[in-house]
């Protein structure tokens, strides 16, 4: 636990403690009364409550439209059925820059509505449900429908035989068991909404402010380390209290029902309804997940002259672009592979020694520690960057203008999906097998080596395209410390929605493009990798 411990300490307890510190303190003495000051501000108020009412309305959005989705993919058997489940998912990994520039081509000015039918969403609270409900569907299908497919249908049957009708034998016997699947879904798509960043910040407009944007917004644009240090512990609090209750809910999945293989519970849709609600769940993800995307490769290709590649080629020109960039900005894609591939090897090393050693202990000390590696999936990313900022700035760790900033702010993001992704392999590993390598005279590392590491390979390499997807998207702390020579590619969309003009419009949707098909690539290759069901995503 040392080497994941110190990690979490320097890079992400230090940073987000400083920049908290130096907003509460004067003169070197706690201000504890600025909270109280800060919280009592009508537009802070107004922040608070539609952060909290519109994750709420986007998380019961999302169950309502992805829990038939779930028991679609769940039960059903069809033709392209593991092509559609990895269609589903790309949403999840794409980076939230990239699902509000979709939704922004579809709903905003100019966009495909608009031209069709004079209808504008962007700068409404629609734009804004319907872009979280898009990017989190896939959480409540691969959750909720991953235990879903492992119930046994047996034991609703014997309920149907003894009298039960179908939706009294649905409601006692395989809602109960589904219970804490679609408790810790609500839980993960409120904190993704809570903390939305990227997509408020581009179709929410001036009017629409969460706790992430309101932190940005007075840390960047105001200055105001005060307002903005009191909105960090409160955020941090809310998301502290999430994970509690998600932790909760997961050790109560994982005891809900014995479970049997997917394979014996899947069959053909038999019957109207059956065929009925598999074609409105298809439906559902061509609406929802195909069109927004498909509305997005579109108007990277419609130039003025007609559809083409002039906005693909005026990446390569710093000039084209309005002196938005100082190189071109083609150069950000290989920015961002770059950055992303450290990112990825830093949090395959933390997640790993993390995931052992949650593997090898048990105790508070050890559960506490499980819980702080996923605090960095809720705590504002902004804040984290800007702490870096203030605090890696001196000797021994004058790291401000070193690029190695940037994947380390990224493999904070990174971690979480490897611990999870690999913890449930690393503990399905038969303690006698160590042991007999042991007794054969093999070293631990050996035993590892040979033991281990054939063993969870596979869940290895998933997390690792995990960490990478995440990594190659992350915006919130990267905005802060990419350096304008270095742009990575959110950096460089949302810079480019930042000015007017066609042709920078047109070149953010090529680059978000470009993004959306490495995330989509890396995802698929995922799904060929994985041929089971091995951890939490």
């Amino acid at each position: 636990m040392a080497v994941p411990v110190a990690f979490f300490a320097l890079f992400f307890a230090y940073p987000v403690v400083a920049i908290v510190g130096r907003g509460l303190k004067a003169d070197g003495v706690w201000q504890f009364g600025r909270i109280g000051e800060v919280l009592s501000r009508p537009d802070i108020a107004d922040v608070l409550w539609f952060t909290t009412w519109q994750a709420l309305a986007s998380t019961v959005l999302t169950l309502l439209i992805a829990l038939p989705g779930a028991y679609v993919f769940a039960r059903f058997d069809f033709p392209g059925k593991q092509l559609l489940r990895a269609v589903v998912t790309v949403p999840f990994v794409l980076p939230t820059v990239v699902v509000g520039t979709a939704f922004l081509a579809l709903l905003g000015r100019g966009g495909f509505l608009d031209e069709l039918w004079g209808v504008r969403l962007d700068t409404t609270v629609w734009a804004i449900l319907l872009a979280h409900v898009f990017f989190n569907y896939a959480v409540v299908v691969r959750t909720v429908g991953g235990l879903w497919s492992q119930l046994d249908p047996r034991q609703e049957e014997a309920a149907r035989v003894l009298g039960a009708g179908r939706l009294a034998a649905w409601r006692r016997v395989t809602l109960p068991a589904l219970a804490p699947a679609v408790g810790a879904a609500a839980l993960m798509v409120f904190l993704f909404t809570f903390t939305s960043f990227g997509v408020v910040q581009i179709l929410g407009g001036p009017a629409y402010s969460t706790l992430e944007v309101e932190i940005y917004r007075q840390t960047a644009q105001l200055l105001d380390l005060p307002t903005a240090a009191v909105l960090t512990l409160v955020q941090f609090a809310a998301v502290g209290g999430i994970l509690a209750v998600h932790a909760w809910t997961v050790r109560r999945r994982e005891t809900a029902l014995k479970l049997v293989d997917p394979a014996q519970t899947s069959r053909r849709p038999r019957g109207a309804g059956q065929r009925a609600l598999l074609g409105g769940v298809l439906l559902t993800v061509a609406l929802l997940i195909v069109v927004p995307l498909g509305v997005l490769v579109e108007r990277s290709l419609d130039t003025s002259g007609g559809y083409g590649f002039g906005f693909y080629r005026a990446l390569q020109s710093a000039d084209a672009s309005g002196s938005t960039f100082l190189v071109p900005p083609l150069e950000a894609i290989g920015n961002s592979l770059q950055y992303a591939l450290v990112a990825t090897l830093i949090a395959l090393v933390i997640g790993g020694l993390a995931a052992a050693a949650l593997t090898r202990r048990a105790g508070p000390l050890v559960r506490g520690f499980d819980a702080l590696l996923m605090l960095p999936l809720g705590v504002s990313a902004v804040t984290v960057g800007f702490g870096f900022l203030i605090t890696l700035d001196e000797p021994p760790l004058d790291l401000r203008t070193s690029w190695i900033l940037v994947p380390l702010a990224q493999a904070l993001v990174g971690v979480p999906f490897v611990v999870r992704t690999m913890l449930p392999v690393l503990r399905a590993v038969d303690d006698r097998l160590r042991e007999a390598a042991a007794v054969l005279g093999a070293s631990p590392l050996r035993a590892w080596r040979e033991v281990d590491l054939p063993l969870v390979r596979r869940a290895l390499l998933v997390a690792a395209g995990f960490a990478f997807a995440v990594s190659l998207g992350e915006f919130g702390a990267t905005v802060f410390i990419a350096r304008p020579d270095n742009p990575t590619l959110p950096v460089a969309v949302a810079r480019l929605l930042g000015r007017s003009g066609e042709l920078n419009y047109g070149q953010a949707m090529a680059l978000s493009t470009i993004l959306m098909l490495v995330c989509a690539v890396s995802l698929l290759l995922l799904e060929r990798i994985r041929t089971d069901r091995s951890g939490e995503f």
